[in-house]
């Protein structure tokens, strides 16, 4: 494990998968992308370029669960987890890869809202042309041609190895009169077909032509984002449904309860779970546990890391101990690759990985997966089942057990087509 020290590991107990490296725990589908899987080379045969090459349509995405199926009646639900990334850019630092290489051998599947921003060289920040702001205006850096080309490689290998590519949008405009809080329908739909152009347009923008396409189509990829600092969710919805959406995860404050539908997309937010040692939950996001700790300061004094470090990785287990324990609602957990404190997170969320993923391998019905396969395996549950799964409470255990809870909820194999329509 890269980052957390063995003594910290040991400590915590928390080293190691249990999976062997490069083979496939999940029992995944596997499909024609993975001749191509490593971030380089060809993808094969049925690749067909889009636009200008940046991207191509290559086939069903390889390294997939199984296609989800209704829980018959009295069937305990399983216990879904989400590990999900804002931005999404390769700076150098080498966490994309490395967790990359912790969600291959846990098993895992993740979310990775990549920033359009991050594949447009700043030459060409003249082309954003963000709402209230000014033209090339950016809260975030843009980056270096060197870590567009790492970031490029990464989303190409993410997708390949089964995880989903989102959208974290572009500018992060958090604050000030320019601020995601005030932007209209129309305003964030101009900034989410802009995400998707900088995608599908980085060689033209570029002018690069000696590195591999993108292996997807992003019009059909893209399904869901997060907003920058969670703000402005009830203007994106319309835009976002308008733009065939299926979920949302911009919701802050959200409870470890079973999700359901806002304005007509699954509202699946960040989640209170509890901070040990604290008499308050914290939201299950890096920053939030970093701003709980040093008061939002990056660099502390180091000798608080070892404290924080477990403080960190014992609140993530906590949140998915008390719903694999009691509700079963999913878990969501956000990070960035960032290096606060030491990196003090990034080790912490990996050991929590490696906790969840071992737990499984131990027999849990835990489910690793990103956020559209979630939404993959709701849509086709009975709204009697969903009904059922969303009246328990936060820690709250099901009356009588699974069987009997969910024992007559008339759970079937058709699907759930309400839901499914997003």
């Amino acid at each position: 494990m890269l980052g957390l020290g063995a003594g910290a590991a040991a400590a915590l107990g928390l080293a190691g998968c249990g999976t062997a490296s490069g083979g496939d725990p999940a029992g995944h589908e596997r499909g024609p992308g993975d001749a191509g899987k490593g971030g380089g080379g060809s993808t094969g045969p049925t690749a067909r370029p889009l636009g200008d090459g940046s991207t191509s349509f290559t086939g069903k995405q390889p390294n997939q669960p199984e296609k989800p199926e209704p829980l018959e009646p009295g069937q305990t639900p399983p216990q879904f987890v989400v590990f999900s990334w804002d931005g999404a850019g390769d700076v150098g630092n080498g966490l994309f890869p490395r967790f990359l290489k912790a969600a291959e051998e846990c098993g895992a599947h993740m979310t990775f809202f990549l920033s359009g921003l991050y594949l447009l060289p700043e030459s060409k920040k003249r082309l954003y042309r963000p709402p209230n702001n000014d033209v090339g205006a950016s809260d975030i850096g843009y980056l270096t041609d060197e870590h567009i080309k790492g970031t490029l490689g990464n989303i190409r290998k993410a997708w390949l190895d089964g995880h989903e590519i989102g959208t974290h949008f572009n500018g992060h405009f958090c604050g000030g009169t320019g601020t995601v809080a005030n932007w209209t329908p129309a305003q964030w739909r101009s900034e989410i077909e802009q995400a998707k152009s900088f995608v599908k347009e980085w060689r033209t923008n570029t002018g690069w032509t000696d590195l591999p396409a993108l292996p997807f189509d992003y019009d059909k990829e893209l399904v869901g984002g997060r907003t920058p600092c969670l703000l402005g969710q009830d203007n994106l919805l319309p835009a976002a449904r308008g733009l065939g959406w299926r979920y949302d995860a911009s919701s802050p404050g959200g409870q470890q309860r079973w999700p359901d539908k806002k304005q007509g997309l699954w509202d699946l937010p960040l989640q209170a779970m509890p901070f040990p040692g604290r008499s308050f939950e914290v939201l299950s996001m890096d920053y939030n546990i970093l701003a709980n700790q040093s008061i939002n300061s990056t660099q502390a004094p180091a000798h608080n890391y070892p404290a924080w470090r477990e403080q960190a990785t014992k609140a993530y287990i906590a949140g998915f101990e008390r719903a694999y324990g009691t509700n079963r609602a999913p878990f969501f957990i956000g990070n960035h690759f960032e290096t606060w404190n030491g990196g003090i997170y990034m080790d912490a969320v990996e050991a929590a990985l490696r906790h969840i993923a071992r737990e499984k391998e131990k027999g849990a019905d835990v489910r690793l997966v990103s956020f559209r396969q979630l939404v993959d395996w709701l849509d086709v549950q009975t709204p009697a089942v969903l009904e059922r799964l969303r009246s328990l409470q936060v820690g709250e255990e099901p009356a009588g057990g699974w069987r009997r809870y969910l024992g007559g909820t008339g759970a079937s194999s058709a699907s759930n087509t309400s839901a499914s329509a997003a």
